[in-house]
C-alpha cells in the first residue's frame, strides 16, 4: 500500500501511485460497511436493508470489489518493498519503517477504533519479505502464488470442517431428542449459531446501543474483535497477505506495475481475469441471495472465493494498466496519483471520519446500505481535490512526513519552496 511513500519525490513512479490511489478508494467501498454497520458486511439482512437499491448496492459491490481491493493494496505494498530496499544502506531503515507501521496500525485499531485495520498486518508481514527482495521476478511470482494457494487451502480446510459440521447437525436432528448424544447435541447447537449468517436480532439491537453510546462504550464492545484481529487473524491471514505482496514484488520486477510490459499483456490480464473471476463472483452472489444469506450458503461460496478474488484482481490490474498506457484523462491520473502518494494519511482519514460519523455523531447502524456510499463519494471528492493541492505545497502528506521522520530519526523537508509535480511521468503508448 504505502511502502514507496518514503521515496524521494523526484523518482516516484506515477503508475504505482495511481493504482495505489484507486485501491485506496476501492477499499473504502468495502470498509464503509464494516465501519457503519459491522456484522452486516457479509449479510445485508442483518441491517441496512436487503431489498431494492440496498440489495443492488450489496450485489454490485460484492461482485465487483469484494476481496480485490485489499489484494491490490498488498500487491502495491510488495512493489514498494523493492523500491525501498533498492537504495544503499536501507536495511535498518526498512525494519524501523515497518515497526513504525505496526504502531500506526495499533493506533488505527485501538484509538480510531477501526477493527478492519490493515497497517498492523502489513508492517508485521513486511518483516518477512526482506529476505526475498533479491530473487528474480519469476521466482517471486511462483513463491507468491504458492503462498496464496497455501492460504486458500487453509480456508478450504475451514470450509470443509464447517460443511462437515452441517452434515453432522442434520444427521443428529434426524435422531429423536431423547436419544441424542452430547456430541450430537453440541453439533446441533454449534450449527444453529453458525447458520444464522450473522448475530441475532436481539444482539443487533444491543450492538447499535453500544456503538451509539459514545467512544468508551464503542471501544469496549469492539475491543475483543480488535484483539482477535491483531493476534489470531494476523497468523490466519499471513499466507494470503504474504503471497499477494510477493506477487507485487514480482510484477514490479517484471515491469508490469511500471508499464514496461506490452499492451497485449494487460489486455490478456484483463480479459482472462474477468473471464474467470466475474462469472464466479456472479455465481457466488446469486447463490447467497437465493439461499437467504444463510451460514451454509456463505460456507459453500467460500469454496471458489479465493480463486475468484485472485482472478478478479488480475482483471482489475490489467484494466488499470490499459488505462494508464492509453494516456487518457491526464488530469485524473495526476489527481489519483496524488491520492496514492498520500495513501497513509488518506487511509487513516477514512477511519477518523468514520469514528466521527458513526460513533461521535451516533449514526452506527442507522443508515441504509446505499446511504453509506454518500459518505464514500464525499470522502473521494474531498481527497481527490485536496491531495493534489496539498502536494503542490508540501513534499509529503502529514502522516507520511511523520513516518519518514520516525524512520530516519531526523526531520525531512516538509514545505516546498515552489510547487512541483513530484512524479515521474507515465510512458506514452
Amino acid at each position: 500500500m504505502v511502502n514507496s511513500i518514503a521515496a524521494p519525490t523526484g523518482t516516484r513512479l506515477e503508475s504505482l501511485d495511481f493504482i495505489r490511489g484507486c485501491a485506496l478508494f476501492g477499499i473504502l467501498i468495502m470498509n464503509i460497511v464494516g465501519m457503519g454497520m459491522g456484522p452486516a458486511y457479509d449479510n445485508p439482512r442483518v441491517m441496512g436493508g436487503d431489498t431494492g437499491i440496498n440489495l443492488w448496492t450489496w450485489f454490485v459491490v460484492n461482485v465487483t470489489f469484494e476481496g480485490t481491493q485489499r489484494a491490490l493494496f498488498s500487491i502495491l505494498f510488495g512493489a514498494g518493498v523493492i523500491l525501498f530496499t533498492s537504495r544503499p544502506d536501507s536495511t535498518d531503515a526498512y525494519f524501523r519503517r515497518n515497526l513504525w507501521l505496526i504502531a500506526f496500525g495499533l493506533f488505527n485499531a485501538w484509538i480510531l477504533l477501526w477493527g478492519g485495520d490493515i497497517l498492523y498486518f502489513y508492517g508485521l508481514t513486511a518483516l518477512f519479505l526482506f529476505a526475498f527482495r533479491n530473487l528474480p521476478g519469476k521466482k517471486l511470482l511462483g513463491l507468491g502464488i504458492a503462498s496464496f494457494v497455501l492460504g486458500a487451502a487453509w480456508s478450504g480446510l475451514d470450509t470443509y470442517n464447517m460443511l462437515d459440521l452441517h452434515k453432522r447437525a442434520v444427521a443428529a436432528e434426524s435422531i429423536p431428542a431423547a436419544q441424542r448424544s452430547e456430541q450430537q447435541k453440541g453439533a446441533i447447537e454449534q450449527w444453529t449459531n453458525e447458520s444464522r449468517g450473522g448475530p441475532s436480532p436481539e444482539r443487533v439491537v444491543k450492538l447499535k446501543e453500544e456503538n451509539q453510546a459514545g467512544y468508551i462504550s464503542a471501544l469496549r464492545v469492539r475491543a475483543p474483535r480488535i484483539a482477535e484481529a491483531q493476534s489470531w487473524y494476523a497468523y490466519r491471514n499471513f499466507f494470503d497477505i504474504f503471497g499477494m505482496m510477493m506477487i507485487g514484488m514480482a510484477l514490479f520486477k517484471l515491469g508490469v506495475l511500471t508499464l514496461e510490459a506490452r499492451t497485449r499483456t494487460y489486455l490478456a490480464m484483463m480479459v482472462g481475469g474477468y473471464a474467470i473471476g466475474m462469472p464466479l463472483n456472479l455465481f457466488e452472489a446469486n447463490w447467497l441471495m437465493s439461499h437467504g444469506f444463510s451460514g451454509l450458503a456463505r460456507h459453500q461460496t467460500a469454496i471458489t472465493y479465493d480463486f475468484a478474488r485472485l482472478a478478479q484482481t488480475t482483471g482489475h490490474l490489467g484494466l488499470l494498466g490499459l488505462f494508464l498506457k492509453s494516456g487518457m484523462l491526464s488530469w485524473f491520473r495526476t489527481a489519483m496519483a496524488a491520492v496514492g502518494r498520500m495513501a497513509l494519511t488518506n487511509y487513516l482519514t477514512h477511519s477518523a471520519v468514520a469514528l466521527i460519523i458513526f460513533v461521535f455523531l451516533g449514526y452506527w447502524g442507522t443508515l441504509e446500505r446505499h446511504q453509506l456510499y454518500y459518505i464514500v463519494f464525499a470522502i473521494w471528492a474531498a481527497q481527490i481535490v485536496i491531495s493534489p493541492i496539498w502536494l503542490k505545497h508540501f513534499h509529503f502528506g502529514p502522516v507520511e512526513w511523520l513516518w519518514r521522520y520516525l524512520t530516519y530519526g531526523k526531520q525531512p523537508p516538509f514545505r516546498r519552496e515552489a510547487p512541483a509535480s513530484g512524479a515521474r511521468p507515465l510512458p506514452a503508448g
